[in-house]
């Protein structure tokens, strides 16, 4: 049994390594692709290699999956942009969502869950007023929750579709108001790309620097091989088309106050995918950057979450992240208070 993500990570950076496996080596990739949300991803990667005609079924029916999930982002991102279309506001569609839609490399194979869409911060209460009469419902109608995420968070609490049961997070920035890094939300509205569709995705470099906050400054990399894939792609891609995108992104990096997570995504990416990167971005590699590979890659054969101390530590800093330590305190105290 494989200790580790790595076969993932190498059958994604370079597809014909998976022809050098055995039988519990494809039963071990399948089993950490499918737990890091990857199989899509991958079946795509692989549609050129000859695979057992065992595996052949099991990527088949991912792609297909995949497919179907494209299509109901594209449904629901239509269904908010109706719903709020008496409001005439700018819409964002954020993460998965706005890859397909936007039609990115990023997208191709992209599991997507929630609806996740950004407008600005004034037009909140108008926004919350008419999803809740187009049918989404608040998830957890908890008033400590529902003041907590009012008063520090980046979004509203979770709504979900009372007919569909699809969930939407509705973003008004993009870090929570207690982090130490404070993305400029109205930039990135302003800088926005309308779509066909009448809905907007982010700038590229705006994009890119959500994915890496997302993963680098927000959370306890639990899954972090996929969203350090969408890095990848989103990379290769913005740097093939703009010929000045590294300009730009170092430009934005320091707009958004995430140069210091941009150097270390770069570096994942490049460690991990080999995607290539501009080093005057990137910086210099540091010993902290065995620690994250490590927790990237925390999976074992099964594609059970494995190394645990390590996972502890970065559960920790994800909470050290997102607020001061009064404030954590007191947060993780009312949490335990309520059971």
């Amino acid at each position: 049994m494989m200790h580790n993500a790595q076969s993932l990570v190498d059958a994604l950076r370079a597809p014909d390594t998976v022809l050098a496996l055995d039988g519990a080596g494809w039963t071990d990739l399948i089993s950490i692709a499918r737990a890091e949300s990857l199989i899509g991803s991958l079946a795509h990667r692989l549609a050129d290699i000859e695979v057992p005609v065992q595996v052949e079924p099991i990527l088949k029916d991912a792609i297909q999956a995949t497919d179907l999930a494209r299509q109901q982002a594209i449904w629901e991102a239509d269904s908010a942009r109706r719903a709020l279309a008496p409001l005439n506001c700018k819409t964002v569609l954020m993460k998965g969502t706005a890859y397909v839609a936007a039609n990115l490399d990023a997208g191709i194979g992209r599991s997507i869950g929630d609806l996740d869409i950004m407008v600005a911060r004034d037009q909140l209460p108008a926004v919350e007023e008419l999803l809740l009469d187009a049918g989404w419902e608040w998830v957890k109608p908890d008033p400590y929750d529902d003041q907590y995420y009012r008063d520090h968070m980046h979004e509203l609490p979770p709504l979900i579709h009372r007919e569909r049961d699809r969930m939407i997070d509705v973003h008004h920035t993009t870090l929570p108001l207690t982090a130490a890094p404070t993305p400029n939300a109205s930039a990135m509205l302003n800088a926005a790309v309308k779509l066909d569709s009448d809905l907007y995705v982010m700038a590229p470099a705006d994009m890119l620097l959500h994915s890496i906050a997302h993963l680098f400054a927000d959370g306890d990399l639990a899954g972090g091989l996929r969203n350090l894939w969408d890095i990848d792609r989103l990379v290769r891609q913005f740097a093939e088309q703009e010929e000045d995108f590294w300009t730009k992104l170092g430009t934005r990096a320091k707009l958004h106050q995430l140069e210091r997570h941009l150097k270390r995504a770069l570096r994942m990416a490049a460690r991990l995918y080999g995607t290539p990167v501009c080093e005057g971005r990137a910086g210099k590699a540091k010993f902290a950057d065995f620690l994250y590979v490590r927790r990237l890659l925390a999976r074992d054969g099964w594609g059970r979450e494995n190394r645990k101390f390590t996972r502890q530590a970065f559960y920790i800093r994800s909470h050290w992240l997102r607020m001061p330590p009064l404030m954590l305190t007191r947060h993780l105290w009312t949490k335990w208070r309520k059971g």
